[in-house]
């Protein structure tokens, strides 16, 4: 069973990119007084309110995402204009990225992205590429970890597997041909054992269904289950990465991030990380976009975005210019072959 490896070579080692030194209030001052004079010095910034669409339903990891970066801009008058996020969720996020695909040289047009940016016009075939939309920054990747109720008999991933080969569970995820569904996809292939995988709108809607007992297990992100996992609703059976987690604070009375074992080391061999990064509309200049890569740049500079990349047990790797290109033409090629090995590209018997 071959792994599914997040690329390597272009990704940066999580020992150095996992989490940053605290930053000073005299810095984030510093952050933020220079970020009005460096809009005029470069001469080009929003002149009427930037539309913010996340192609996913609310609640979920790029829900969450897009309103933390809204809450910083607009907390630190990182721009002058405001940002207003609109979840466009239709077609797996097809709405959206059309909508965006659409606003050909408009400024004014954001999307946070996730890697539906791969696979949802791979398994459509909906008349979209992520070459249709301009690259600016890699924010972070999102990791996913294996869920189950609290109450569930499963406290390991094999007890999830063994249960899954007598009988058919219910895998909860967002979507269809999607993330989650690839991995459960690659779960079996990897063990034999059998899931129904049933669609949502957005991760936190599978996570909810999952305290709710309406399904048997989720591989959801980190950021949509936490809170529940807090609560002692969810239980965290492993992460799909090489290597564990890094975060050490206490979620649980017993339990901290970097306390979940790996699928390698629960024997189930499958690995996945997805984008969370940020588009702009097709045709955009140096200009501008110099202008959001500078006040992203900003956004990460700053305590709240430390503390979501903590709650979330992110990857920090951030990227732009012709290295996040490298990078989405390679997680291209990838997901269509993992796509393709699943039955999940358009017009492919499943």
């Amino acid at each position: 069973m071959r792994a599914l490896q997040n690329d390597r070579e272009i990704d940066m080692p999580h020992s150095t990119t996992r989490r940053h030194l605290m930053l000073g209030l005299g810095g984030l001052a510093g952050a933020v007084a220079l970020a009005r004079p460096g809009l005029a010095q470069r001469g080009w910034e929003p002149n009427r309110p930037v539309q913010f669409i996340v192609p996913a339903g609310t609640g979920g990891g790029a829900d969450q995402m897009a309103r933390v970066i809204q809450g910083i801009v607009s907390k630190y008058g990182l721009m002058r204009q405001p940002m207003v996020v609109v979840n466009k969720a239709g077609g797996a996020g097809a709405e959206g990225f059309l909508e965006a695909k659409g606003a050909r040289a408009n400024p004014h047009v954001l999307v946070v992205t996730l890697s539906n940016l791969f696979t949802t016009p791979l398994a459509t075939g909906v008349p979209f590429s992520w070459r249709d939309l301009t690259p600016i920054s890699m924010m972070a990747l999102d990791e996913f970890v294996l869920w189950v109720n609290a109450e569930a008999p499963f406290g390991t991933a094999q007890d999830l597997i063994a249960a899954a080969k007598q009988n058919r569970l219910r895998m909860g995820g967002t979507g269809s041909k999607q993330e989650d569904q690839i991995i459960t996809a690659a779960i079996t292939r990897a063990t034999g054992a059998q899931f129904a995988y049933v669609p949502f709108r957005g991760g936190g809607e599978v996570a909810v269904q999952l305290v709710g007992k309406h399904i048997d297990s989720t591989v959801n992100n980190p950021i949509e289950a936490v809170t529940h996992w807090r609560s002692g609703a969810l239980r965290p059976l492993c992460v799909f990465d090489s290597q564990r987690l890094s975060g050490a604070e206490r979620m649980t009375e017993t339990m901290a991030w970097r306390d979940i074992p790996t699928a390698k080391e629960s024997g189930l061999d499958v690995e996945y990380l997805m984008l969370r990064g940020i588009m702009g509309a097709p045709g955009l200049n140096a200009a501008q976009i110099a202008f959001y890569v500078d006040l992203l740049a900003k956004v990460r500079d700053t305590q709240e975005w430390r503390d979501l990349m903590a709650q979330g047990a992110f990857n920090t790797t951030t990227m732009t210019g012709d290295a996040f290109r490298s990078w989405l033409e390679a997680e291209e090629t990838r997901h269509r072959s993992l796509m393709q090995e699943a039955g999940f590209l358009a017009g492919q018997a499943s």
